[in-house]
């Protein structure tokens, strides 16, 4: 008997199931942990606030309205202030890491990029906690300045704080992209650039620095985005006296208790993060910052 052939729409659907079944369950997390919080965030950003905290689901551009208030403008102004000088200080620091890291093979490679990942085992609170320690008045580093006749140094609760306990906590997000990029230039090019009489500072300037911009800017957005709202980094090291945007955004939540003005924050902080996004695909690859 002749052997009758499968309809094309069986045969089709046979190759589709198993992709489906492999897609599902990660479209399924995305809609459940991503796209329907994100929604309720912004429909909650459009309603009114009502008595002890409660959400009055009255549609109401009030939240919005409140971004003209001058002191929302301050603290959108110190924060972006703050991490820059992150993400500047985080640069300085991460490059010349990155060039030693990519310089290294083998064992000792492996040692060093594990210690370098080695502190995000341990809860960001307790290790920056372990700083509020050292650094405080009578910590060992103001107790060393005073047994050398130095005095003392305000080192705790001040911008100052902030920013090193930002580049702290974001330092190996700079530091893994730049390595990633220098990792990628051929030895041979550098060696054919030192062939030709290039000195080492014009080898670095003319080869080195142009072919690693991606990982220079990768880098500066997964250190420059989440710098913007780290409050509890701002609350431990500067001791609540600066008030950031991540800051304001948590206390609108909690002290004020008015999720629609907290909602409205939250939105405007992922609009400018789209936009910074948007700013770094023309210059880079999107794909450059996993």
């Amino acid at each position: 008997m002749p052997r009758i052939a499968k309809p094309a729409k069986v045969k089709k659907l046979s190759h589709t199931l198993p992709l489906l079944s492999m897609i599902s369950p990660m479209v399924v997390w995305l809609v459940a942990f991503l796209v329907v919080p994100l929604a309720y965030v912004v429909v909650v950003s459009f309603m009114t606030k009502g008595p002890y905290g409660t959400i009055k689901w009255a549609f109401s551009l009030d939240s919005y309205a409140g971004f003209a208030n001058p002191v929302y403008a301050k603290v959108f102004g110190k924060s972006v202030e703050i991490a820059i000088l992150t993400t500047i200080f985080s640069l300085i620091l991460s490059y010349p890491v990155a060039m030693a890291l990519s310089k290294m093979t083998g064992k000792k490679k492996m040692l060093f990029m594990v210690l370098l990942v080695l502190p995000f085992w341990i809860n960001g609170l307790i290790r920056l906690n372990g700083w509020v320690n050292i650094l405080r008045e009578t910590g060992i580093v103001n107790d060393t300045l005073k047994l050398l006749g130095l005095g003392q140094i305000q080192f705790m609760f001040t911008d100052g704080a902030i920013v090193f306990g930002m580049v702290y906590s974001f330092l190996p997000f700079m530091v893994l992209p730049i390595h990633n990029s220098l990792s990628k230039i051929p030895p041979s090019l550098i060696e054919a650039a030192a062939d030709l009489g290039a000195k080492k500072h014009r080898i670095f300037l003319r080869v080195i620095l142009p072919m690693t911009v991606p990982g220079i800017f990768s880098g500066t957005i997964q250190t420059f985005i989440p710098s913007l709202g780290a409050f509890y980094i701002s609350d431990i090291m500067g001791g609540g006296n600066t008030m950031l945007l991540g800051n304001l955004i948590k206390n609108q939540f909690t002290s004020a208790r008015n999720w629609p003005a907290g909602a409205a924050l939250s939105v405007a902080l992922i609009l400018f993060t789209l936009v910074v996004m948007k700013l770094y695909n023309r210059v880079g690859k999107i794909e450059d910052l996993v």
